[in-house]
């Protein structure tokens, strides 16, 4: 049925405007339809409704043998197939949805439609639940990151649609609507502008906040060929990082009837209960550089397992999985070879101990840096998740297991700050290798997490970031909109692991041309949830808010997603704000929103 709709009625002041004969825009998209065949051509969406409407997220459409010719009448246009007078597809536009519904004709029968996004523009996602085939069902949100998200639920029970993503050899982000058929003579698909982030009072109407309001979702990118989420669509699922999706996972409202981002988490969740592999994990896809489990692989698993439970409430989730969590609880005490309360890597990290070609990575996410050892960073994880793995057994009804892992984190605390902290700098240093130096160069992520995570007294926490923020003066780092550095002096090539000097390796002694590259000090929305979050809990709220809200505008402006002149991508940025990164969108970045959360969202 045509749905004609008054402009004075339901526009009033955003009238749909046709700027061409299947042309329509409204403050929340534009859409334009290709004349000879039913999809679109062009597509925009601004969730908030600013009109911010500038990118073309659509790949071209393929060239389709079937012609067909189109009949606009009002908002809406059919299309129609030669020798049929049903019309195949129908697009009906209203000032925030745009509705799809296809008719069944035994003389020519619809085909489906197939969407392809350019993920070199705009890292498109599907956010659901898969079915056996490997199908996303319905209700499923359709996530442009930076830009806005449409809600697709259809009144049809059992409808799915077909996803997939690919990087390198090609780049698309496809999605595939199946059309009526025979037995289902008519099937309708209802795309919604929504937009989903947690209701904070007092700063809802604060246009510094758009970029919280627009990007919150942005944490959640599903991987369609491993079913499971990942750094995006295209890209490697990681098991230490599955924490901070559930993190903010925690905070989100319903994405639509019956589908939480919780039940998103859950589902990549028991991919890796089940057995996945992750990067991050040893062995993944037989890389010989794999050659050990990271030391935050398990305490990731183990906190997100804790996260999902704790806001879920999913009790049987919890006994099913209890045994597989409490292994990668186990695995952590495991990397405790020595028996002091910290886990160690089985790699050195001691200076000049890192081959010319890699033939191993460090021991966390800093994956080119010589992390080894004694890792402060993943050790501050573990402290988080033994206390996580104590609250899970004792809701388990595991006392005595609960007594096992609180006692675990208690020993690791107590040795963690004299173990780390550096007294010729006055702030904690990122590794303490075999040989017992301690490796130092201003690791802001490191201090942060043991801030953040109750590893240092308040007292501790006040002095290290004193030092900590008048190095930041001292080397005149201000440029937060572009991030933080993870660290603010440079690598030197003793103790960087990965000797490309693409990823941040200096061929120079002082390691001066491989600093503000990748992770060698480049500028980076990772982690400084955790800089922004210590700040907080210290009571220096006018100092994070002195990060938060250049980044906040960033985020707004889409400064972490995309290509640059040279290539490169904008996750990773010198100081300056050259590209320097590789994925075009990297999810864990977003974790700095929560920041804007009371509380930091724990």
């Amino acid at each position: 049925m045509k749905i004609m709709l008054s402009c004075a009625l339901l526009f009033a002041s955003a009238a749909l405007a046709a700027a061409a004969e299947s042309s329509f825009r409204t403050p929340y998209y534009r859409a334009a339809l290709a004349p000879d065949q039913p999809g679109f051509t062009e597509l925009a969406v601004d969730s908030l409704g600013k009109e911010k409407l500038a990118v073309n997220v659509m790949l071209p459409l393929t060239q389709n043998p079937r012609k067909y010719h189109t009949v606009r009448s009002g908002n809406s246009v059919e299309y129609h197939a030669d020798g049929s007078g049903t019309a195949a597809w129908t697009f009906t536009f209203t000032n925030k949805a745009i509705v799809l519904r296809s008719e069944y004709s035994s003389q020519q029968p619809p085909q489906p439609l197939v969407f392809g996004f350019n993920p070199i523009l705009c890292h498109a996602t599907l956010l659901g639940l898969f079915d056996d085939s490997g199908a996303i069902r319905l209700p499923a949100l359709l996530h442009f990151p930076d830009r806005g998200t449409f809600r697709i639920t259809t009144p049809e029970k059992g409808l799915a649609l077909v996803y997939d993503a690919l990087r390198d050899k090609e780049d698309f982000v496809r999605v595939t609507f199946p059309p009526a058929t025979a037995e289902r003579p008519s099937v309708e698909y209802r795309w919604e502008v929504t937009a989903i982030y947690p209701i904070v009072e007092g700063i809802m109407n604060d246009p510094r906040y758009d970029g919280f309001r627009r990007d919150f979702l942005n944490i959640l990118q599903i991987n369609p060929r491993e079913r499971v989420l990942a750094n995006h669509a295209a890209s490697d699922p990681v098991a230490f990082t599955v924490f901070l999706y559930s993190m903010m996972a925690a905070h989100m409202p319903p994405l639509a009837d019956g589908l939480t981002a919780l039940d998103i988490v859950r589902q990549t969740l028991d991919r890796y209960a089940g057995g996945m592999k992750g990067y991050g994990m040893a062995n993944y896809k037989d890389d010989p550089n794999l050659k050990y489990d990271f030391l935050d692989t398990y305490p990731s698993l183990v906190m997100a397992s804790t996260e999902y439970v704790r806001a879920s409430h999913d009790r049987d989730w919890l006994t099913k999985n209890y045994a597989v969590v409490k292994r990668w609880a186990d695995q952590m005490i495991a990397f405790d070879s020595d028996g002091d309360g910290l886990m160690e890597y089985p790699v050195s990290g001691n200076s000049g101990s890192w081959p010319q070609q890699i033939s191993v990575r460090p021991s966390n996410w800093w994956d080119t840096v010589g992390f080894g050892h004694k890792d402060a960073y993943a050790n501050a994880l573990a402290y988080r998740a033994f206390n996580d793995m104590a609250e899970l057994a004792r809701m388990n009804g595991r006392s005595d297991d609960a007594d096992v892992y609180a006692q675990r984190a208690r020993k690791l605390k107590a040795v963690y700050y004299d173990t780390f902290y550096n007294p010729a700098t006055g702030v904690l240093a990122g590794w303490k290798s075999a040989d017992g130096k301690l490796h130092d160069y201003y690791f802001l992520f490191v201090n942060g997490m043991a801030v953040t995570h109750g590893l240092l007294t308040k007292e501790q926490g006040n002095r290290v970031w004193d030092k900590l923020l008048a190095k930041m003066k001292d080397v005149g780092y201000t440029r937060f909109e572009l991030g933080l550095p993870g660290n603010l002096i440079r690598i030197l090539p003793e103790d960087y692991a990965d000797k490309n000097h693409r990823f941040g390796y200096s061929e120079r002694e002082d390691g001066s041309d491989g600093f503000q590259v990748y992770e060698n000090g480049g500028a980076t929305a990772c982690w400084a949830y955790y800089t922004i979050q210590a700040l907080r809990d210290l009571g220096r709220d006018k100092e994070a808010d002195a990060i938060l809200f250049p980044m906040l505008k960033a985020f707004e402006d889409g400064g972490f997603q995309g290509r640059g002149p040279n290539g490169m991508t904008y996750d990773w940025k010198d100081w300056n704000g050259g590209p320097h990164g590789y994925e075009g969108l990297l999810v864990d970045g977003y974790s700095t929103l929560l920041a804007a959360l009371p509380g930091g969202g724990r």
